[in-house]
């Protein structure tokens, strides 16, 4: 079994979209991204919207041959959209493609907002689309709805464990805020475990919840042998020291996926306000490049150029990596 993970905070956007390769099947898992369509006041940097554009390629092209494809929840940033933003997966863009994959999509507890979206995804797609809860198919293993984040409202995310020579459980935006989360993994009995950690950056999560968060992640980290945090935690500078931290005291290797996959971070959302500043944007570039008549071409170039003058390698992509 092979996991690369396709998409995260510390790879440039908002997602934790991963591909899991095996014997027989070829599990594509929340493809979706994300910018963040404001943040500190700004829409994406347009270097940012470049990092984006290749992404969001590369997780066309895993779509076109998945086997199975898990949608854990109707969130932007974990599934593509009738109603996408410019920054986002749009469904009509894969509407088409692949009608032989299976999806697995997020089917109860659903918001109101996750009802319409899943109404669309089902009628727009012409796939089989399976309700994942609590089932077992083969090597593939799905937990009934865990709360997103703390145990409140209707959001909540389906996990997925896939088992073969080895147990990786894909455990998306649960925030390591609940214990009902972290006792499904850990009965699980996973080697490696990829998941959302505490949304640092939002500055009213509460000191108690990020000490819960700490407390289960440690527990994590007891029971399987590498531990991936990104998505929420990688949104801030703050949430990547949090995670050293936290690494620097575990007894196993706690990574986020920039890490796991071998590549610099690059987080981009997080330093967004220094790239308006490196790299300044012209007034109205964002409606421009919405109605087609602006291109990130030249912010793609730019980047490279100014890194590359700093000695500096997070940002260095190759068009290569994005098929």
């Amino acid at each position: 079994m092979k996991i690369e993970i396709v998409a995260a905070e510390s790879l440039g956007v908002r997602s934790l979209c991963t591909v899991v390769q095996t014997r027989e099947r070829k599990i594509l898992i929340d493809p979706g991204l994300a910018l963040g369509y404001t943040r500190f006041g700004l829409l994406p940097h347009p270097f940012q919207v470049a990092v984006g554009e290749r992404i969001r390629k590369r997780i066309i092209h895993e779509w076109t041959t998945a086997t199975d494809i898990v949608i854990s929840h109707f969130h932007g940033d974990h599934a593509p959209l009738a109603d996408a933003n410019p920054f986002q997966l749009n469904l009509g863009k894969i509407a088409s493609l692949n009608r032989h994959a299976v999806i697995w999509a997020k089917s109860t507890h659903l918001s109101p907002m996750e009802v319409k979206r899943a109404r669309v995804f089902s009628q727009t797609l012409n796939n089989t689309v399976i309700a994942p809860e609590g089932k077992s198919v083969g090597i593939m293993s799905f937990s009934q709805p865990v709360p997103h984040g703390k145990a409140e409202g209707l959001e909540k995310v389906i996990m997925t464990r896939i088992q073969e020579g080895f147990t990786f459980v894909h455990a998306s935006d649960i925030q390591l805020l609940n214990k009902e989360a972290i006792s499904q993994i850990v009965s699980w009995r996973p080697d490696i475990v990829l998941a959302s950690g505490p949304p640092l950056y939002l500055h009213k999560l509460a000191g108690e919840d990020v000490e819960k968060a700490r407390q289960n992640a440690f527990i994590l980290s007891q029971k399987v042998a590498t531990l991936i945090l990104d998505h929420h935690l990688l949104r801030s500078i703050e949430g990547a020291e949090w995670l050293d931290r936290l690494s620097s005291k575990a007894p196993i290797n706690v990574v986020c996926c920039a890490d796991f996959m071998g590549k610099p971070r690059a987080l981009l959302e997080a330093q967004r306000q220094k790239l308006y500043e490196e790299m300044p944007v012209p007034e109205n570039w964002h409606n421009s490049y919405e109605q087609g008549r602006a291109h990130t071409d030249q912010f793609w170039n730019m980047a490279h150029e100014l890194y590359e003058k700093k000695g500096v390698n997070r940002y260095r992509w190759t068009d290569e990596e994005y098929p």
